[in-house]
């Protein structure tokens, strides 16, 4: 299962996703704001492509909750695993995760996001509404990101709302196919996410 759908809502989180450790101190339309100039840089720099992708994987680590990410997105079939299914899952998730985005990643360059408005919903969570600015390649994206502001000090992404789909429930949508299909067998998610994470 190649995840077509999912993988460009993956694209688009981590492409925007540039800011630096020890930096987390500010209002959430700022850290967005600053992730879309920081990885516009990285992405206009005359280097190699597989050096961008590493550069935005480390940044991935640092400012987005690919943990929580991951969870969310098992849904029920989270609370029938051990321990042991746990840890391994966060394991392939993760790598599944990083990953996704690094075939599309060659199309965006220089992309330009324009931070338009950010609104708190609840004590943990602020939408940080933004555009990306459309060009003769593509056309202009609304953009809403879900960012997760319990610790102020430290905000995370927590989703991506593109156009209306939310990036962690297509996700969940997509696990949950994979699961109920057969008979919520982890095990076949497993499979599934390797055969992702060692494809050439």
């Amino acid at each position: 299962m190649y995840f077509k759908r999912k993988i460009y809502l993956l694209t688009i989180v981590l492409l925007f996703i540039g800011l630096s450790k020890n930096s987390y101190s500010i209002e959430p339309n700022i850290f967005v704001q600053s992730t879309v100039n920081r990885a516009s840089t990285i992405l206009s720099n005359d280097i190699a492509k597989e050096e961008k992708i590493e550069q935005l994987k480390e940044i991935a680590l640092e400012t987005v909750d690919i943990k929580g990410i991951g969870f969310y997105t098992l849904g029920k079939h989270r609370k029938t695993l051990s321990d042991q299914q746990k840890k391994e899952y966060s394991r392939l998730f993760n790598k599944y995760f990083l990953k996704s985005f690094s075939s599309r990643l060659a199309e965006y360059s220089n992309p330009k996001i324009d931070v338009n408005s950010q609104e708190k919903i609840s004590e943990k969570y602020t939408i940080v509404s933004s555009t990306l600015v459309g060009t003769d390649e593509r056309p202009e994206v609304k953009i809403d990101w879900r960012i997760y502001t319990k610790n102020p000090d430290k905000p995370l992404i927590r989703d991506l709302i593109v156009e209306g789909l939310s990036l962690a429930r297509t996700q969940k949508e997509e696990f949950a196919s994979v699961l109920e299909s057969n008979n919520g067998d982890i095990n076949k998610l497993f499979d599934t996410l390797k055969k992702f994470i060692n494809k050439p």
